[in-house]
């Protein structure tokens, strides 16, 4: 089992020249779909197919989960996916920054508008240290209703309350 140090940002604005970096769209399904906040996912990215399961160390710290991985086969997926559970579409770009990869996903469907940026870390002192750019709004990391398992199934009017005590503003898709 891995852990997964990262921080969540909201986007500010379209950082230069993100339209040449790769991107690819993400289709997510989240289990059980009954439950408010599933930490199984099923999900196809490009032309991988995954099953991942994620749960946080501590209650309160998000930034730090426990993440076991599995690669699926696309009969595999296909199979699974049949499975109800919450979805969740977004484009992912990986845009490079410093010396770390940002990835940054476009939301589609109900959620569109919504844009978040993620970083990873190799260790705490890294993570803790990490200077948010100027390309990002505010640090969402900690707020409780922006993880995919939660966000999954849900649309931006539910989301609303969250993004404007930042003074979020809808982001078109590039």
């Amino acid at each position: 089992m891995e852990i997964e140090l990262e921080r969540t940002f909201l986007l500010k604005k379209i950082p230069k020249n993100l339209k040449k970096c790769k991107s690819f769209e993400i289709l997510d399904i989240y289990l059980p779909a009954k439950v408010n906040h599933p930490i199984l996912r099923i999900r196809k990215s490009d032309n991988k197919y995954t099953i991942t399961k994620k749960e946080r160390i501590s209650l309160n710290d998000c930034s730090e989960q426990t993440e076991k991985t599995i690669p699926l086969s696309e009969k595999e997926y296909q199979e699974l996916s049949k499975i109800k559970g919450k979805r969740l579409r977004k484009i992912r770009y990986y845009y490079p920054f410093e010396n770390k990869r940002a990835e940054i996903d476009f939301y589609l469907d109900e959620l569109e508008g919504l844009i978040t940026v993620d970083f990873e870390f190799k260790n705490k002192e890294e993570k803790d240290s990490f200077i948010m750019p100027e390309f990002c709004l505010a640090d969402i990391t900690q707020e409780k209703g922006t993880a995919g398992g939660i966000l999954a199934g849900k649309d931006y009017a539910y989301l609303k309350p969250v993004l404007d005590k930042y003074d979020y503003k809808k982001i078109k898709i590039i």
